[in-house]
């Protein structure tokens, strides 16, 4: 942001254009801005008594001068308990706010409600006065200074030569109180912003604007015209690199509220009543960390990490919304079928037995650290094709393990200098793969939630076949010795991806 001389501004030789004044207006949740800007207008040009979600610009004659005023959506009130450790009073002051003020309390600003700059950017090539809104009828506590700050900074260095309060709700002050006793008795949080502003401060009655005797209006004016001589006729000019940072975060904001909405709106369609379930199986060799990898996507410590399991084990939560079965299996042997005992190949087939009616999904587990030769490829192929069958790649998805090791490397560029096997292996896949830190149970539940919506967009791709459908055989094998308590007739109850 810089200041900038308006001198020029006072109209042109001819006569033509009258000399212009900016007004923006700024604050929080029913400070009274929308109807202090019809005020200043002296109409109903904006919609009062709703939430201004995007700025608003009016204009107005007063006095031979063209006003130019801008009103702006509610700035947030950041919450911080320490607020109320330091005011004990400061509860019971947000209480009586909200009773004293006309309506409901209103819901914080959306996700697309803009920011001071867009207001600023309304009034080119800047405002010459920043009047910040302060109802008296509400507490101005700590929470209220710092949204106050915050929102001028986020405009740039220097505002606060521009800046000026203006009170609204002064109706509501007990009789024979002015202002001035107001700001004292008020507290600190409101000295400072008074201060700040070097103590310039205006008061409005919004009920009496159609007054034939309302001198509020030209007296604000009057405020500005002497704020602005002490600025030496200088306005406040918008960056627009600012002002370009704040629209892409605006933006991002947006676009990350349609995409959880579209997600929202695909899971209730996937939704049929009881909580839909996905049943994964996890396989690879030993020490591959797959107990780590059950750990991490039912967000808890259900298996036994850190030694070779012996005996399939079942787990159930809900995570993201959805419950999901996942099943811990043996590991096999890292270079022939053969040297994986029988016993571990028949726990791998009682694993898939214990998703009955099939898994959606195998989850073939490889350590983002280990190399794939050609021979560990052809490896994990024929364990898988031997077990489940030629059509076992159709729900097999490859889940990178101990992903912290890539650091911020990502998984793509790990892919690529995986060289030839591993990407063999990805495309007997489907090219369906995921990367999680398998560290800490719980810790990235967003990349765990991306996990589940690619393994329901495999569940998608394959359609009538939406899961692996256990054989014969493997139900003559399954023994009692698996570790789990769950009755098999139980596993799928409520599924609604069958």
């Amino acid at each position: 942001m810089a200041a900038v001389s308006s001198t020029s501004e006072s109209g042109d030789p001819g006569g033509r254009h009258p000399p212009e004044r900016r007004l923006l207006l700024l604050g929080g949740p029913q400070a009274g801005k929308t109807s202090s800007a019809n005020t200043i207008l002296g109409d109903e040009v904006f919609q009062a008594g709703t939430e201004t979600t995007h700025s608003n610009v009016g204009q107005t004659e007063i006095y031979g001068r063209r006003v130019t005023v801008v009103d702006t959506p509610q700035w947030a009130i950041p919450g911080d308990p320490e607020d109320d450790e330091d005011d004990p009073s400061a509860a019971d002051e947000n209480a009586n706010a909200v009773a004293e003020t006309d309506g409901p309390a209103r819901p914080p600003p959306s996700l697309d409600s803009e920011g001071p700059c867009m207001g600023a950017i309304l009034c080119p090539p800047g405002p010459h006065a920043i009047l910040l809104v302060v109802s008296v009828a509400q507490p101005f506590v700590e929470s209220q200074r710092r949204a106050a700050e915050e929102q001028l900074g986020a405009l740039g260095g220097g505002t606060w030569r521009y800046s000026m309060v203006l009170f609204t709700g002064v109706d509501k002050l007990v009789k024979g109180t002015f202002v001035e006793e107001h700001i004292a008795n008020t507290g600190e949080a409101l000295q400072w912003l008074v201060e700040r502003c070097g103590s310039r401060y205006h008061a409005f009655d919004n009920t009496m604007k159609d007054a034939d005797d309302n001198t509020q209006v030209p007296e604000l004016m009057e405020k500005v015209e002497e704020m602005i001589t002490d600025n030496q006729g200088w306005y406040f000019e918008v960056n627009e690199l600012i002002l370009l940072e704040e629209e892409q975060a605006r933006r991002a904001l947006e676009e990350e509220r349609m995409r959880m909405e579209e997600h929202a709106r695909q899971r209730e369609q996937m939704i049929g009543g009881p909580p839909r379930e996905l049943r994964l199986l996890l396989l690879g060799w030993k020490g591959v960390g797959k107990s780590s990898v059950g750990n991490s996507i039912l967000g808890r410590r259900d298996f036994e990490s850190g030694q070779e399991t012996e005996l399939c084990l079942r787990r159930q939560a809900l995570v993201s919304g959805r419950r999901v079965t996942v099943v811990d299996t043996p590991g096999w042997d890292w270079f022939s079928v053969r040297r994986t005992p029988k016993r571990i190949r028949q726990e791998s087939q009682r694993g898939a037995a214990l998703l009955r009616p099939g898994p959606h999904t195998l989850l073939l587990v490889l350590p983002v650290v280990s190399s794939l030769t050609a021979r560990k490829r052809r490896t994990l192929l024929a364990h898988m094709e031997t077990l489940f069958g030629e059509r076992a790649c159709l729900h097999t998805m490859v889940l990178f393990s101990c992903g912290d090791w890539l650091g911020r490397t990502p998984i793509e560029e790990h892919i690529q200098r995986g060289g030839r096997e591993l990407h063999r292996l990805l495309e007997y896949c489907g090219n369906y793969y995921h990367v999680l830190d398998s560290k800490t149970p719980g810790k990235d539940s967003r990349s765990i939630s991306d996990l589940l919506d690619k393994i329901e967009e495999m569940v998608r791709e394959n359609g009538d076949d939406a899961f692996l459908p256990i054989q014969s055989e493997w139900l003559s094998e399954e023994s009692s010795q698996s570790s789990d308590n769950t009755e098999p007739e139980d596993d799928c109850r409520g599924c609604q991806l069958q």
